[in-house]
């Protein structure tokens, strides 16, 4: 399991995120988004163990 924290200073943009992400996730679905977030934050993963 991995989880991210946000610091609380930034909970604006987290906020805004949230608030457009239907139209985010139009230009890149999940898949690539988690895939970004865990080489961005250099954590290693096999893609065989990461979807059903």
């Amino acid at each position: 399991m991995v989880s991210f924290s946000v610091n609380s200073a930034q909970l604006e943009i987290v906020e805004t995120y949230i608030k457009n992400q239907e139209a985010h996730h139009r230009k890149k679905d999940f898949q690539e988004e988690y895939r970004s977030i865990l080489t961005n934050y250099k954590m290693d993963y096999d893609e065989r163990y990461l979807w059903d």
